[in-house]
């Protein structure tokens, strides 16, 4: 799996946000917490909005917030609101992706990794990764040697 910086930025973006207890922030203050490049990080907030992750208020007193509550966001969510679905093949759906032959199973092999990717980012809210405490099933991942191989 690769993640574009675009959301990259918007993780970060949406956990900082999480953590706000005084009211809105400033996009300039997001971005200035989490080192995103502000005219970048607009755009993202942009589509966090439009996909119903956050909300914005113009204005001396506006900002972002998050549009529910953090423990109620899953990194799938902001993931989906900025780049679509977790995973497609040519800008399929797996399970519409046919191969002939002896490719076939390959069809397959695309929709298990959807799941896989799934039971991680469906399972972790912005409240988990704010406050630092993953859910187990991600942590036992994590003990798996393989997890931190980079090949």
């Amino acid at each position: 799996m690769r993640l574009s910086a675009r959301v990259d930025y918007a993780l970060r973006a949406v956990v900082e946000l999480a953590t706000a207890v005084e009211g809105p922030l400033t996009a300039e203050r997001i971005a200035k917490a989490q080192e995103i490049p502000p005219k970048f990080l607009e755009s993202i907030l942009l589509q966090l909005r439009r996909g119903g992750v956050v909300h914005a208020q113009r204005g001396p007193e506006g900002g972002y917030w998050l549009a529910r509550p953090a423990g109620e966001i899953t990194l799938a969510d902001v993931i989906r609101a900025i780049d679509g679905p977790l995973a497609g093949v040519r800008d399929d759906a797996p399970e519409d992706v046919t191969y002939p032959g002896v490719a076939a199973s390959l069809r397959e092999v695309w929709v298990a990794l959807r799941a896989s990717m799934r039971s991680v980012l469906e399972a972790v809210t912005l409240a988990d990764v704010a406050a630092g405490r993953l859910p187990a099933a991600v942590r036992r991942r994590l003990r798996d040697p393989g997890a931190w191989s980079r090949r």
